[in-house]
């Protein structure tokens, strides 16, 4: 378990900080678009803008992480003044949104680089799942994403269960049992990428004390298709 602790922070370090995050991430966009709209452009000057974008995700990814400890740390001092436990909540948000919309541009730059041989339409992008401090308590993410420039909005079901043993039997639950946040027959409807839950945020999911978890399986079903689209993780690679 981490020990967290409390230890005061200079506001105007805290301020520059926040200034300079907010800045890079609303130019992002802009290099996304730019990058796409740019005529005449050599493709593997395109493949390095997006190697450069996906850099930046990653890099706004780490310092959302880091806001959001840094409120948890807020939060624990009792001694810490609502104000500034007020702006690390507001720079986490703004954060959030930023990402998810980054997320969406990525996606949709990614379909349009996408090699003609492949096959357009969904994907099945990404489950993050993330342990916590209780050993049956998880954190998890679904992302998907299509491959194409067609502009029709994608629609469907998706399902996801987590595969396993109880009492030395194999069995499969269905991840409406195990997250009060998901049910048994969530839609799904976008053009480039959704996110559940939205955002860039994660839902919880907690195990049964006597089930040891195996696999993930997510299916896609998508409307006026009769093939489903389905992908399998492995619990123990995907836990962080």
């Amino acid at each position: 378990m981490t020990m967290w602790e409390v230890k005061s922070v200079d506001p105007r370090v805290q301020r520059r900080q926040r200034i300079l995050m907010v800045l890079a991430v609303l130019a992002l966009p802009m290099l996304v678009y730019g990058a796409y709209w740019k005529g005449g452009e050599d493709s593997r000057e395109r493949i390095r803008q997006l190697e450069v974008l996906e850099q930046h995700y990653e890099q706004l990814t780490r310092e959302l992480e880091h806001a959001q400890q840094m409120q948890a740390v807020l939060s624990s001092g009792e001694r810490l003044g609502r104000q500034a436990n007020e702006q690390s909540r507001q720079t986490i948000k703004l954060l959030e949104e930023q990402i998810y919309k980054l997320q969406q541009d990525l996606a949709f730059y990614k379909g349009v680089l996408a090699p003609a041989s492949r096959r357009e339409g969904l994907r099945i992008r990404s489950f993050e799942l993330q342990g916590t401090d209780d050993p049956l308590l998880y954190r998890y993410k679904l992302l998907l994403s299509r491959v194409g420039t067609d502009d029709k909005p994608l629609e469907g079901q998706v399902r996801i269960s987590v595969v396993g043993k109880r009492e030395g039997k194999e069995v499969e639950l269905d991840l409406a049992e195990l997250s009060s946040e998901w049910n048994s027959t969530t839609s799904f409807g976008f053009r480039h990428l959704q996110a559940f839950p939205e955002g860039a945020r994660y839902a919880e999911l907690r195990l049964p004390e006597d089930f040891v978890p195996d696999q993930i399986k997510v299916r896609a079903d998508i409307k006026g298709q009769r093939q489903p689209l389905e992908r399998t993780y492995n619990w123990n690679e995907e836990k962080k």
